[in-house]
């Protein structure tokens, strides 16, 4: 292995010229923290079941799954179930689901927000050698029926208000689904409705009793085995079950795990963690699996957005897994009380805000950098995250940097950007503690996988360049083992041990990586100029006064339109400087205000010195952000681009004929 140029990459392979039709591959890099090998199996940990049943043993009186008690309607403590007690619990769910002729390589669907039983249910999988198969929260009951009927779900367990949800996908699912087990209680009409379909429906504490007194054996699990099919919402067309093996996930564990030791953050049984990013996403799962093996405490959210910051005040977590949107969140209430805050207040919070960043800036890490304006200043921020968080890890999408700057500086926690799919099982880059450079990347790989680049020539993007950029490939244990049912598909990503994720990557002088385009979202226009327009939307996202924009042209058009999403705040405040009055809805139809975005738009445009054709020349401002109920977002927060086309044919019309 040789060194590199990259502080934190190790050279595996030299680059390979373009050969056979195949694009210039990139040199073969990998972590630093693995530059003597990847970290060794643990003896005896060969399956999901294992994470949890070593843990058990080793840790049987440490609080493992705690959700917040309901008192007169309102939530109050949070009460906890040790490791052992969480143990018993999942041998009795084992048992009543192998009473009901379910067994080994059966498919078993969860369906429902993150709870104690959703844990207790998977766990019960892994022992019995089942396909855990999620079903979404946000797919809608086409999907959850898709999915049922495609992965053959023979039993389901459901949160006790997703019932009628579930109900909608009957009579299709009933070919195969014939159990279904609600995490609370059930009501006669439904067990009636259920009947005529042949499915039996059982309350939780009814399905714990069939697993009384029973005991069938366990069945031994490989690491080749498949422990869960997880479906992405794909951009276009029906959902894909991608197939995670034992060993996907236990290779990323260890190698969390080693990143976490080589950076002086290791966890530890005294952590706590908040469940509330959806379980049915490998994201959350693979962390969730993380703090088990350490044996660590695992705190739910009790299901209401609004009321998050409650959760967080009363459960107090030390690590902090969100989307961008919900750090987005956090970002526009901070700078929110802080504008609205006072003169003397507000002057001081940027003093102390300089000079934190610029002593970062000089490499002092962030508990360092500025003690004092951590205690009168900054405290207030970490106090509203609970006090003890240390580790802020934001994935899916990517954040915004000005977002990660800020957090980083007040949150007096370190705020890391991860990057993976569901087919490499989540982590595969994470940016470190203390590189400020790092802001805006996602980091160098975790120390379990191998990571190239591959030329992209139809895009001009060129792995073998002084600044290499091209789509990123993944090799490695942590890789999925293919799309169920989809050979085809498999075949289209999976190229010699290389998985091809479809999306654009530059390397960093410190070798972390820039996500800066995706394979597949390019589009040309009238005078036949290609435009990428990923890369695009990330350089107008830049604009501080809009919280999302799509770009949008083709081929009949020489130039492009968009569709923004304005920040409330900063529209309301700016429409208030120019003496525009009005709501925010009607403020989004003046045409003083759309001017004003535009101008906004064509200034990053000049800074950034796009081409005249990447220049937007009509915009329309839509004052409700693009979300999943009008399909125009995955739950992953991706933008559906056909969808969105559709919902604003006659918008995208009306924007060309009036700018021509």
């Amino acid at each position: 292995m040789a060194a590199t140029k990259y502080k934190y990459l190790v050279e595996v392979e030299k680059a390979k010229e373009a050969k056979d039709g195949r694009p210039s591959q990139g040199p073969v890099y990998r972590s630093l923290f693995a530059k003597n090998g990847f970290p060794p199996a643990i003896p005896g940990m060969d399956s999901c079941w294992d994470v949890f049943r070593m843990s058990v043993e080793k840790n049987p009186g440490n609080p493992m799954l705690g959700r917040r008690e309901i008192v007169n309607g309102k939530a109050g403590k949070y009460v906890w179930l040790t490791y052992k007690e969480v143990y018993d619990v999942v041998v009795k769910v084992g048992n009543a689901i192998r009473s009901c002729g379910v067994g080994e390589g059966d498919k078993c669907g969860i369906y429902g927000v993150n709870c104690p039983e959703w844990i207790m249910s998977m766990e019960a999988c892994n022992a019995h050698g089942l396909y855990c198969v999620p079903l979404y929260d946000s797919l809608g009951a086409g999907a959850v029926e898709f999915i049922i009927c495609h992965a053959e779900v023979s039993i389901a367990f459901s949160e006790e208000k997703k019932i009628p949800e579930l109900l909608k996908t009957f009579p299709g699912a009933a070919k195969y689904l014939k159990t279904l087990v609600s995490f609370g209680n059930v009501t006669p009409e439904q067990k009636e409705t259920l009947e005529q379909y042949g499915v039996a429906l059982y309350s939780w504490s009814e399905f714990l009793q069939l697993g009384e007194n029973k005991d069938f054996d366990l069945p031994v699990k490989k690491k080749s085995d498949i422990c869960t099919i997880m479906y992405t919402s794909g951009t276009t067309g029906d959902p894909k079950g991608v197939l995670i093996s034992n060993e996907s996930i236990i290779t990323l564990l260890v190698g969390v795990k080693r990143l976490l030791e080589s950076v002086n953050e290791q966890l530890s049984e005294k952590d706590v963690y908040l469940s509330f990013l959806p379980l049915a996403h490998t994201f959350d799962r693979v962390i969730e699996e993380l703090f088990i093996w350490t044996g660590a405490q695992i705190g739910f959210w009790h299901g209401d957005v609004k009321l998050l910051t409650e959760d967080i005040g009363e459960l107090k977590p030390t690590i902090f897994c969100a989307v961008p949107r919900v750090l987005d969140r956090i970002y526009a209430g901070l700078t929110h009380r802080i504008s609205s805050g006072g003169f003397v207040k507000k002057t001081m919070f940027n003093l102390a805000y300089s000079y934190k960043y610029h002593n970062m800036q000089k490499g002092h890490g962030h508990a360092q950098a500025s003690p004092i304006a951590d205690k009168v200043v900054f405290s207030k921020v970490k106090q509203g995250l609970g006090g003890r968080v240390r580790l802020i890890l934001s994935g899916a999408a990517p954040l915004s940097t000005h977002v990660e700057a800020f957090l980083r500086v007040v949150a007096c926690a370190h705020v890391l950007q991860g990057y993976g799919l569901t087919e490499t099982c989540a982590g595969t880059f994470v940016s470190l503690p203390n590189e400020l450079s790092m802001l805006g990347t996602v980091g160098p790989p975790v120390p379990n996988v191998d990571v190239c680049l591959e030329s992209v020539p139809e895009m001009g993007y060129d792995a073998l360049s002084d600044t290499p950029r091209g789509e990123v490939c993944v090799r490695g244990n942590t890789l999925f083992s293919g799309y169920y049912k989809r050979e085809d598909l498999t075949k289209e990503v999976l190229i010699d041990g290389w998985f091809h994720t479809g999306d654009v990557g530059e390397w960093q002088p410190d070798g972390s990586l820039k996500i800066i385009d995706r394979k597949k979202n390019i589009f040309k226009l009238s005078q036949g100029e290609y435009v990428a327009v990923e890369n695009l939307e990330n350089i107008y996202g830049l604009v501080s006064d809009i919280d999302a924009i799509w770009v949008y042209g083709n081929s009949f058009e020489s130039f492009l339109v968009a569709v923004v999403n304005p920040n409330k705040q900063a529209i309301e405040s700016w429409a208030q400087q120019n003496g525009i009055s009005g709501d925010f809805n009607s403020l989004c139809g003046n045409a003083k205000v759309k001017e004003h975005i535009l101008g906004e738009l064509n200034k990053i445009a000049k800074e950034k010195k796009l081409k005249g054709f990447e220049v937007i020349k009509g915009v329309h401002l839509d004052p409700e952000p693009f979300d999943m109920e009008r399909d125009l977002i995955t739950p992953t927060y991706k933008k559906k681009r056909p969808q969105l086309l559709k919902h604003y044919k006659d918008l995208i019309d009306n924007m060309y004929k009036s700018a021509k």
